[in-house]
Parts: C-alpha cells; sequence; structure tokens
C-alpha cells in the first residue's frame, strides 16, 4: 500500500514525502509543479499533474494500491485571493472535489488535509482552540474552511475519514539540509529576513509597530517544517487505528513578535539585517498563537522543533548554501 502526497513537491510537502519515507511508507507524489520544485523529491514514485486531471487519477489510484492521500496541492497566498478569488475557488475547492470524488470512486477512505490557522480570521480567544468561531477574512481561508466542511460532509455520507490539520507559520528546513523553503516570489517572514542577511534585499519591512503587544509588532506562532511534517505521518497513524475523524491546530502554542524574528535572527546570521518600518497591512491581527493540545491529546504530538533559534538556524542553513534556492542544484 502507498501514500498519496498531492503538492508534494511544495514546501512542506517535500519535508513530509522525507518524512514518510523515514518512516518506511511508500510515497506517491502529484505535483502541477507550477510552483513546487522536482529537486525537492526523491525516493518515491513521482507524477507531473494537476488534481482536476480525473484521468491521471484513475490512472495513479488503480496503479499504486493508495491506501491513503495527503493532500497539499492548494492556492496558499492571501493577498492574491482577494485579488483573483474565483481561481483559488476553482484550484482548491473544485481541485478538492475532484480528488475526494476519485478517492470515493476508488475506495480510498483515509485523507489527512492540509487546512490553516487563516479559517479563524479574527480571533477572540489566545490561544486559539479548534472549537474558535471560523470566520475567515480571505478567499483563501473561505476556501479551507468549505473544503473542512466538504469533508465532514463526505464522512457522514461515504465514511471518509479525514484528519484536517489547521497550521500556523510554517518555518526552517529540514536539519541535514538538503530541501528547503523556495517560494518564488517569497512572501514568508523568515525567508525574507534571511534574504536580506545574504545581500539579496535591503532592508527588512515591518508592517506596522503599533500593534497592542509588547513591541507593537504583530505576533506569529512559528512551527518548524519537520515538526509539521511528523504531524502528517502521526495523522495517517490516526486514521489507521480509529474510525472517526479530526481537526487539529499545529503551532508551538508561544508566539514571537517581527521584531524579536529579526534579532534573533540578527543573532543566528552575524548579520546586522536593517528593518524598516512600513504601514500596517490590511487584514494582519495583532496576535495569532495556537493551542495544539488536541493534536498532542489524539495524535500523540510533540514538537521536536520548538525553538525559533532551532527554526532559524536550519532555515540559514538551507538559504546559505542554497542562495538561489533549488537553482542552485
Amino acid at each position: 500500500m502507498a501514500i498519496l502526497v498531492t503538492g508534494g513537491a511544495g514546501y512542506i510537502g517535500s519535508h513530509t514525502v522525507a518524512e514518510l519515507l523515514q518512516q518506511g511508507e511508500t510515497v506517491v507524489v502529484l505535483d502541477s509543479l507550477q510552483k513546487g520544485h522536482r529537486q525537492a523529491v526523491a525516493g518515491c514514485t513521482f507524477y507531473q499533474g494537476n488534481i482536476l486531471d480525473e484521468e491521471l487519477l484513475h490512472k495513479i489510484f488503480t496503479g499504486h494500491g493508495i491506501e491513503a492521500v495527503v493532500h497539499f496541492a492548494a492556492e496558499s497566498q492571501v493577498g492574491e485571493s482577494v485579488q483573483i478569488p474565483l481561481h483559488y475557488y476553482q484550484n482548491n475547492v473544485v481541485g478538492t472535489y475532484t480528488l475526494v470524488k476519485s478517492m470515493i470512486g476508488h475506495d480510498v477512505k483515509k485523507i489527512v488535509f492540509s487546512s490553516t490557522a487563516a479559517t479563524y480570521g479574527e480571533p477572540k480567544q489566545i490561544p486559539i482552540p479548534e472549537s474558535s468561531d471560523t470566520n475567515p477574512t480571505s478567499p483563501y481561508g473561505e476556501t479551507k474552511l468549505a473544503i473542512e466542511k466538504m469533508l465532514r460532509w463526505c464522512d457522514q455520507a461515504y465514511g471518509l475519514k479525514s484528519v484536517c490539520l489547521r497550521y500556523f507559520n510554517a518555518a526552517g528546513a529540514h536539519p541535514d539540509g538538503h530541501i528547503g523553503e523556495d517560494h518564488t516570489p517569497e512572501s514568508h517572514l523568515i525567508p525574507i529576513i534571511l534574504q536580506v542577511a545574504l545581500g539579496q534585499r535591503e532592508a527588512i519591512q515591518i508592517f506596522g509597530d503599533d500593534y497592542p503587544t509588547a513591541d507593537g509588532t504583530c505576533i506569529r506562532d512559528y512551527i518548524h517544517v519537520m515538526d509539521l511534517a511528523n504531524a502528517h505521518f502521526l495523522a495517517i497513524e490516526y486514521l489507521r487505528q480509529n474510525e472517526s475523524s479530526s481537526i487539529c491546530n499545529l503551532g508551538n502554542g508561544k508566539g514571537f513578535s517581527v521584531k524579536e524574528v529579526i534579532e534573533k535572527a540578527r543573532m543566528i546570521t552575524g548579520h546586522p539585517i536593517p528593518a524598516v518600518v512600513s504601514p500596517r497591512r490590511a487584514g494582519d491581527p495583532a496576535v495569532l498563537v495556537a493551542s495544539s493540545k488536541q493534536a498532542q491529546n489524539e495524535l500523540g504530538w510533540k514538537p521536536q522543533y520548538g525553538q525559533l533559534e532551532t527554526i532559524l538556524a536550519h532555515a540559514w542553513n538551507w538559504h546559505r548554501n542554497h542562495p538561489r534556492g533549488y537553482d542552485d542544484k
């Protein structure tokens, strides 16, 4: 039996593939390579294609004895989703509909879904539990929440069991440095900070320093990408052992401000990393920190790389040795 990983050549997907292989799983990857990198995956069967391709899905499900699906394939930029919402509904919702329809047709009844903290919108409680209200403030968050609801109804109607994992801020790289984060364009805070350290940007922009936090900058919960990857393996094990679905947050349960992340990056890299303050961005909550008790209790998950210094050190190792990302290969 094999695990199908859609979007497996992307950032979190490729690290999850590495974790699944390390755990002795047989892995099949499906990725369009529009944003993923073929160099990021090895040791598995690879298909280049889209989850909207029903013929390709049929070929994969009939040819590989797929036991479960880990589903990453999606568009994921909040700001972009506001500009082109229909594109997000097509790729995320219709794409997942096509995938799930094929799963049910081929009697594959286990799926681990890559969801997001964006399903919560502006949180009323910190740290955020899974029982918090879900009021997304972007089409991206709305599409992820729509998929969660679709999976819930498919459980009731078809017996499709799912674990939806709501991530907070994924960061870091594989400890051995062979894979890491490479987006074009880059929009995540830590790699942008490290690009400044590498001389690829003049300064890091701080969007707002007048938030109701200790130093005035936004606070976020950073989770090591390999801890996320391990949670996906544990979610598969959960589905193997239980006849129930679940939704779990994934975060470290502690937050760091933008200024704190920059200062720690200066310590790790030994570079000054100039910073400039810019106006706030619309829709940025002051504080986003997860409660991950449910993942710990249900999945037996415990972050192994909980220190921000470790996350930054692993990210710096990757970026320093791959200043042009996978193009350096």
